[in-house]
């Protein structure tokens, strides 16, 4: 029989793990405000921008296009620079919840990349809409790269630190 008092005995529960919640994330009352909140900031900036700088029919997008590059870049810069603060707990979470899928998701808008993207192609632009649809994933793609690195000066939270 094992000795329950030996304080060298391997223990079957892991003391760094993060306790599950009691109810998933995305039914939280905290987490559905969090993103509500900065919902209430994102979609009104990208409606502003494009009442700024409207889309002319059957012209290339470049509102739409700046509009998601931007937040493809603010993604990453905040996703990397919150992973290098700790865990994705407390108030990183409701950050992250609040700016990332918030702000930013009702921000950028690629069911519009959608649309102009066929609103071109019924004009028969065919080099317009494959260059703006394959050209916003790749910019997209290469300014969340940037980002990333942008978020990874953000130095990491040493074991000590308080949280």
């Amino acid at each position: 029989m094992a000795d329950h008092n030996d304080p060298t005995a391997a223990s079957s529960v892991d003391p760094d793990a993060v306790e599950p919640s009691q109810s998933p994330l995305h039914v939280r009352p905290s987490a559905i405000a969090a993103v509500a909140l900065g919902g209430l900031l994102g979609a009104p900036a990208r409606y502003g921008l494009g009442v700024a700088f409207p889309q002319v029919g059957g012209q290339w997008p470049v509102t739409t296009f700046a509009i998601n590059v931007t937040g493809a870049f603010l993604l990453g810069v905040l996703l990397e620079g919150l992973t290098r603060l700790g865990p994705d707990t407390g108030w990183r979470q409701q950050l992250r919840l609040c700016v990332g899928t918030g702000v930013l998701g009702s921000f950028t808008t690629y069911s519009t990349l959608a649309v102009d993207t066929d609103e071109l192609l019924r004009h028969n632009d065919w080099w317009a809409a494959g260059s703006y649809a394959v050209g916003t994933v790749l910019v997209g793609a290469l300014v969340t790269v940037i980002g990333i690195a942008v978020g990874a000066r953000v130095p990491r939270r040493t074991e000590g630190a308080g949280r």
